[in-house]
């Protein structure tokens, strides 16, 4: 093994330059002209505030408040149900706390606490083992490999399991979804199991264009769906848990063990509100408009003399997917802000991350603020951020 030759200072250094770079975007974005995606979670508190002007429209602000989950959030949670086509459905303040609830539940029914679900699902990525840690639940990987989960998969896992999780759309593998078909059959073979199916469905909202049905049929596949809030409507927080009558008031229970019966949440449930009003059925819009921005950004790039850029997947299957490129993160990172800085336009306002030695790859969000972009305003500010890069790229 080679010795660690590496100065410690220049460790420091590094660390210090990617928190400035993280300011610089921060403030770029904010100071820019015009950004792809504009996003609550980069606001000041003044303009988020605002996504509450539209609130005596949506609930009588003469009702008497919330308490311990009734009243206006008895309202969002029919409304939620009405939607997905279920019995019922239960606000949470996190989608984290829904989903190990959903999972408890199903794992006292079915007897069984293994939970068969993707390796890169988000409780396996993002929530440090939440479900063995808190709830008693054992995680078994369907597959690790960065695709959809298969219906070969589920029926060749070599031990019993109570709960299949689908997370849809797979975030970490590029925001990816099966066909209606392969979901179909993903279901059947895990009922072939005896074992129930749970939606991981923060983004679920998303998938009515890829699958081509409505928001009740693709949830109906399910015994269970969670949905976020925050994710498709740039709400303030918060999740539903959606499913059969007896499970959700069971989950209800579990809710306040939890700590999630939280005494008022009237903001949080009033921009939910707004964002089934206004933002769920510009969804589709968005969904379409990524297929225009991501077509000009692979085209963008080809133009610019980029010898290699991948845009995955090709044809996006939400509004969100990945855009990977061969420098280093630094590299590109700088550039995506020193274009901002210096042309006052935002076209990368997410962080970039590793895909590999040289490869480096950032998530791309259409949203409200992305229809205001053709596909020759795209690959104007891909040539801007171009011209920022060296001109020597590893392949």
């Amino acid at each position: 093994m080679s010795e660690d030759t590496s100065d410690p200072a220049d460790q420091v250094s590094v660390e210090e330059q990617r928190k400035r770079r993280y300011e610089r975007r921060l403030s770029a974005y904010r100071s820019a002209d015009r950004v792809l995606a504009g996003l609550g979670l980069r606001e000041t508190l003044r303009q988020r505030l605002a996504l509450l002007e539209q609130a005596p429209e949506l609930y009588d602000l003469d009702e008497t408040v919330d308490l311990y989950g009734n009243g206006i959030v008895e309202v969002l949670e029919e409304k939620v149900a009405g939607l997905l086509g279920t019995e019922a459905a239960a606000f949470f303040p996190t989608g984290t706390m829904a989903q190990q609830v959903a999972l408890r539940c199903w794992a006292g029914r079915t007897g069984n606490p293994t939970v068969a679900l993707h390796a890169l699902a988000h409780p396996e990525v993002y929530e440090q083992q939440a479900f063995s840690r808190l709830s008693g639940l054992r995680p078994v990987h369907v597959t690790s490999e960065p695709r959809c989960t298969s219906a070969q998969d589920v029926r060749d896992l070599p031990e019993p399991f109570g709960a299949l999780m689908l997370e849809l759309p797979l975030r970490d593998a590029g925001f990816l979804l099966p066909s209606w078909e392969e979901l179909t059959e993903v279901v059947e073979a895990a009922r072939e199991r005896d074992a129930v199916v749970h939606f991981d469905g923060a983004r679920l909202w998303e998938t009515t264009v890829h699958f081509g049905l409505p928001l009740e049929e693709i949830a109906g596949l399910a015994d269970s769906v969670y949905v976020s809030f925050y994710k498709s409507f740039n709400g303030f927080g918060g999740a539903a848990l959606a499913g059969p009558s007896t499970l959700v008031e069971e989950a209800k229970t579990w809710r306040h063990r939890y700590g999630g019966q939280v005494f008022q949440q009237f903001p949080t449930v009033l921009s939910a509100l707004a964002g089934l009003e206004g933002e769920l059925p510009r969804l589709p819009e968005y969904v379409r408009h990524a297929r225009v921005v991501a077509a000009a950004l692979r085209e963008g790039f080809a133009a610019a003399g980029v010898p290699w850029a991948r845009v995955y997947p090709e044809v996006p299957h939400t509004y969100d997917f990945q855009l990977w490129l061969p420098y280093d993160v630094d590299v590109v990172a700088e550039a995506a802000v020193r274009t901002a800085e210096e042309t006052g336009t935002l076209l990368f306002g997410n962080a970039w991350d590793p895909k590999g030695p040289d490869l480096a790859f950032t998530e791309v969000y259409v949203r409200a603020a992305a229809l205001e972009w053709t596909a020759d305003d795209v690959k104007t500010a891909v040539t801007e951020f171009v011209s920022r890069l060296p001109r020597q790229v590893s392949q």
